[in-house]
């Protein structure tokens, strides 16, 4: 049976790009990743996923004159490349509602902040300013408004007192690699599902006892 095909769209160093190539490798896994897109044509990203043997494609945004211009031609590429599945890992383009409707249900991000809290950049330096105890990840598809889209999944962590952005960062970066594949399976294997603005995961599995911050008692 033929995987379903996967791009992902980068713009740097493509580390939750590394997360799915790698998850994606493994002969259980329902996806394949047919091809890496970048915006930027020195995106670290790209000769990352040429080593792991995954075609790569450049759509340099500066070649056009409107973001309308470039999401015609990314959106040219990704029917060239017969693409089901997309997931945004580090791609550093605001698209336009014409494209995400196109998309809708079918394209998914990966945002370091526990949303709806902390949207856009920065969110561990805010995460740090705002004294918040726990931060995290999300997992969510993608619509026209930025970082607003209905979640798939999130991990959290716990924010110590000794945290930097980078110590922070990193703890926060380990559980993407974790959940991005995990989320990507379940919209592969249709086991989470669009229902009037939310998702529902069927078979849904209790998680761990919850995480306090610092220890009660």
């Amino acid at each position: 049976m033929t995987r379903p095909r996967v791009a992902i769209l980068i713009s740097g160093r493509g580390s939750n790009m590394m997360s799915l190539i790698e998850a994606a490798a493994a002969p259980d896994f329902p996806a394949e990743i047919a091809v890496v897109i970048s915006n930027r044509p020195d995106a670290h990203g790209l000769a990352r996923a040429q080593a792991a043997n995954i075609p790569t494609r450049m759509i340099d945004h500066k070649a056009h004159a409107d973001r309308a211009g470039f999401d015609a031609a990314l959106h040219a590429v990704l029917v060239e490349e017969q693409v089901d599945l997309v997931c945004l890992a580090g791609f550093m383009r605001l698209l336009m509602a014409d494209f995400t409707q196109k998309w809708y249900g079918r394209m998914i991000n990966i945002h370091p902040a526990l949303l709806p809290s902390f949207k856009g950049l920065h969110t561990h330096e805010r995460a740090l300013a705002e004294g918040v105890r726990i931060h995290g990840c999300t997992v969510h598809f993608v619509t026209p408004e930025m970082d607003v889209g209905p979640i798939l999944m999130q991990a959290a962590v716990p924010v110590l007192d000794a945290d930097t952005p980078d110590t922070l960062g990193a703890r926060v970066l380990a559980q993407e690699h974790v959940i991005y594949p995990a989320a990507l399976r379940l919209v592969v294997e249709r086991r989470a599902t669009l229902r009037e603005g939310r998702v529902v995961i069927d078979e849904f599995m209790l998680a761990p006892p919850a995480l306090v911050v610092p220890p009660a008692g």
